[in-house]
């Protein structure tokens, strides 16, 4: 392996560290989607919604279904609950500082779950006109995959709620190795961002990449950083303020590990 080599894979973590720490401020951004949608009743607005909640839909799909609503139920209840969110009407409460994006989530599905599901299951099933793509099926087959052991509706929303974020931030990761070309080095080292680093295949993937082991533990830390960064970035724009922010990461931890 040549010391040229190792020094351009090397280079490829840099790269997306600098980019990262340059993005890596408290915005809410999340927050200025549903205000934004709630004043302005304009495409973009509603745009960026719409992209928000095809991110975190899941959650709470597996939320009802937890509720113990029969798939069909479930799809229909996520879908209804989307479209009522994305009118105007219906944010004109949301407060950002009353607490997390998550909860306000939550808190908006179940007053809807106990006032509005009456008035839609009145509607003819798959008659209303759908105006967030959503796919159902899928969750279902993804639910079908979780661990049958049980758990709460609120610790299997908040669960999916951190694997939703995390899959944001290693996709987030990614795109920054795409644009430096290191998809492929990026692909090989994915696996070792989450779980310990005592129980790291590091010997594999020194095989695999032709580094010595000790070069592939230094990529693996520099690689963690960032990822470290883009955790932090995701969750401030999901929080009120930015004291919010390491509860939130200790929160999400604890629903991941089930503690």
């Amino acid at each position: 392996m040549s010391t040229t080599r190792i020094t351009e894979k090397h280079r490829s973590t840099s790269i997306a560290t600098g980019r990262l720490k340059r993005r890596a401020v408290f915005v809410t951004t999340h927050w200025s989607a549903v205000l934004s949608a709630g004043r302005d009743d304009t495409k973009s607005s509603h745009d960026a919604l719409a992209k928000l909640c095809q991110s975190y839909w899941y959650p709470l799909y597996a939320y009802v279904r937890r509720r113990g609503h029969a798939p069909a139920d479930a799809q229909d209840l996520t879908q209804a609950f989307f479209e009522q969110l994305l009118e105007r009407q219906s944010l004109a409460c949301a407060d950002p500082q009353r607490g997390r994006f998550r909860s306000f989530l939550l808190t908006a599905l179940n007053n809807f779950l106990v006032s509005e599901w009456k008035k839609a299951k009145a509607k003819k099933r798959g008659g209303a006109c759908q105006i967030l793509s959503l796919d159902l099926a899928a969750a279902e087959h993804r639910y079908d995959l979780e661990p049958s052991v049980e758990s709460s509706p609120d610790k299997a929303y908040d669960k999916q709620w951190a694997l939703t974020l995390l899959n944001t931030v290693l996709n987030k990761l990614e795109e920054e190795y795409k644009r430096a070309d290191k998809a492929d080095f990026f692909a090989a080292l994915k696996q070792t961002l989450t779980g310990r680093s005592e129980s790291q295949p590091y010997g594999e993937l020194a095989v695999k990449l032709k580094m010595n082991e000790g070069t592939i533990k230094v990529a693996v830390h520099r690689l963690r950083k960032p990822f470290r960064e883009l955790i932090r970035a995701e969750i401030a724009n999901t929080v009120a303020s930015p004291c919010e922010v390491n509860s939130e990461m200790q929160h999400l931890l604890a629903a991941l590990t089930g503690n």
